[in-house]
């Protein structure tokens, strides 16, 4: 495990940046990107944070931008930011020996050994993402992974706002490089709330007890944390004052649930969209637990109607246990559908369903009991054939291979997500590369 110093590398506007890669004539203009069925603002760009937009603003409340101030808004294209996020994360990984790949656009770098400048390096790194991919990004450095983290935080605030940081801190700050007095000006500078770990409540509760700046709850003694506030702000406190108390992980800790939840394009009311719906859900989330190498012993399946719309209400889960722990995707499937004709009734229009998946366990562990009907040969030749199903569907996409529940014609699912703003599949689609002419 690496012991400090750390960087953090977040690609900035993520989202955004990643359209204005294929599509410059988007640089200077504010662009949001909508989420699933085009609901909200899951990105902004930063001429649309100062349009006052807010993370998360409803699009019809927004809508109005773009004919007052030329807003550009845009359905979200998740294979596109998958794909040019494993780009950038494989070149931030060339900044140290250990990675930690935290979000679709953040990860932490290890700096344990690395010699030299840092911070002459760090701005290297910076350079040849923004060159090899398109993406700017922001990097921070710190004793700990909470001041790199805030470094990361005030190299993007100086860039984005010139006069509220000194100008060098822009698109990389080392706050261990900073002398003691020029350091505590910038902590002194910076909300509390900006802290990672803090969050809105307990930043109201420090304000309230006269702790503003980032500065000042870094000079608190951390036991006197602990019994007033957790164990958890404790830490906080520890990693501020630059004794690392959080590690490296380099190995992504296997989940406790897997879920697999949308919102419908438009309303559904009948019992067979809702059946493709969930059923495909319930692949997606069977690709998951494979992937972290899981097996499954409980299914919740539910559906529910808006609780904005006018109508009659509905909103019903159930639990189906599997006879033994699997991550075979057509016994989840059937036990996700056996659980909706349990719950299902008529006459409701249906917005959303999910499945999630329960009591997991690592896939060596084999319940001991006799195997019953169960053929062990047959049992290992349906381990291949998922195994063979996601290899197909990574290399050719999602949906190559599914189970026929889910439905054949992807253009007459009425549950499908609206992308009516979607752009093309730009490195990953062979008919939508774009191409370059003289």
């Amino acid at each position: 495990m690496s012991a400090g110093p750390f960087a953090l590398v977040d690609g900035n506007n993520f989202y955004v940046s990643c359209e204005r890669v294929f599509r410059p004539s988007l640089n200077g203009m504010p662009v949001v990107v909508l989420s699933n069925n085009d609901g909200c603002a899951i990105a902004r760009s930063n001429e649309a944070k100062a349009l006052g937009i807010k993370m998360g603003a409803p699009w019809f409340e927004i809508k109005h931008f773009a004919e007052s101030a030329g807003l550009v808004a845009l359905s979200a294209n998740f294979t596109l930011y998958g794909d040019m996020s494993d780009r950038m994360m494989s070149l931030a990984a060339g900044l140290g020996p250990t990675q930690e790949i935290y979000s679709i656009d953040e990860s932490f770098i290890g700096l344990d050994g690395v010699r030299g400048d840092l911070t002459d390096r760090a701005r290297k790194v910076r350079s040849r993402i923004l060159v090899w991919t398109g993406i700017p990004c922001g990097i921070g450095i710190g004793p700990t992974k909470t001041l790199a983290k805030l470094a990361n935080y005030i190299s993007k605030t100086a860039e984005r706002k010139p006069g509220s940081y000194p100008p060098e801190l822009a698109q990389v700050c080392n706050l261990a490089a900073l002398p003691r007095d020029e350091l505590e000006a910038v902590l002194g500078a910076t909300a509390v709330g900006d802290v990672w770990g803090v969050g809105r409540r307990i930043a109201e509760q420090l304000e309230e007890g006269g702790i503003r700046t980032v500065l000042e709850l870094a000079r608190l003694d951390p036991a006197t944390v602990r019994r007033r506030w957790s164990v958890v702000l404790e830490r906080t406190v520890r990693e501020l004052q630059g004794m690392p108390c959080v590690q490296m992980e380099e190995v992504p800790a296997a989940k406790k649930e897997i879920a697999h939840t949308r919102s419908f394009g438009r309303v559904v009311t009948a019992l067979e969209p809702l059946l493709e719906a969930v059923s495909e859900y319930a692949s997606r989330a069977a690709e998951k637990l494979r992937k972290q190498g899981s097996v499954v012993g409980n299914v919740l399946v539910f559906a529910h109607t808006s609780p904005y719309r006018p109508g009659p209400k509905y909103h019903r889960s159930v639990v189906v246990p599997l006879r033994r722990p699997s991550s075979d995707t057509s016994l989840i499937v059937h036990a996700a559908m056996a659980g909706l004709h349990q719950i299902y009734q008529p006459g409701f229009d249906l917005i959303k369903a999910g499945v999630m998946l329960l009591d997991l366990a690592p896939d060596y562990l084999v319940q001991g009991e006799l195997d019953l009907e169960d053929d062990g040969a047959e049992v290992a030749e349906r381990g291949r054939l998922m195994k063979a199903m996601d290899v197909l569907n990574n290399r050719f996409g999602k949906g190559t291979l599914q189970v026929a529940s889910s439905g054949l014609d992807d253009a007459h699912r009425e549950w499908g997500m609206r992308q009516e703003r979607r752009t093309p599949h730009y490195t990953t689609k062979i008919s939508d590369i774009p191409i370059a002419r003289a």
